[in-house]
């Protein structure tokens, strides 16, 4: 499954960083909110992980009327974990949603994580 959107998108070259904020600040990464200069894999990974997020739970996990309060429950990765969710579920959302791009899984990582197994 691919899902774009090309309004709201960047282009670069390969181990080039980007510091354009771009996108829908739900699916905004900690990293471009912070204006840091960010990977552009890394914040496509946290994107993905809030669409499988909404996907598994019905809703955002991040969201609020307020911009500024949204932007502040990103930057610390505050979410909920409803219960339905299994434990493999929740770690790989974790994992995903990790607010260090360091410690945030690879496309690799998740293609061998066990929950997509």
């Amino acid at each position: 499954m691919k899902i774009v959107d090309f309004g709201l998108s960047n282009t670069y070259k390969p181990g080039q960083t980007l510091k354009t904020a771009c996108g829908s600040p739900c699916y905004a990464a900690p990293e471009m909110i912070a204006g840091k200069r960010y990977n552009g894999i890394q914040v496509d990974i946290w994107s993905s992980g809030v669409t499988l997020y909404a996907m598994l739970c019905g809703f955002l996990p991040f969201e609020d009327p307020d911009t500024a309060l949204l932007y502040k429950k990103i930057l610390k990765g505050d979410f909920e974990l409803p219960d339905f969710l299994t434990n493999r579920s929740i770690k790989f959302l974790q994992e995903i949603l990790c607010t260090d791009p360091e410690r945030r899984l690879s496309l690799s990582e998740i293609q061998q994580h066990p929950w997509l197994s």
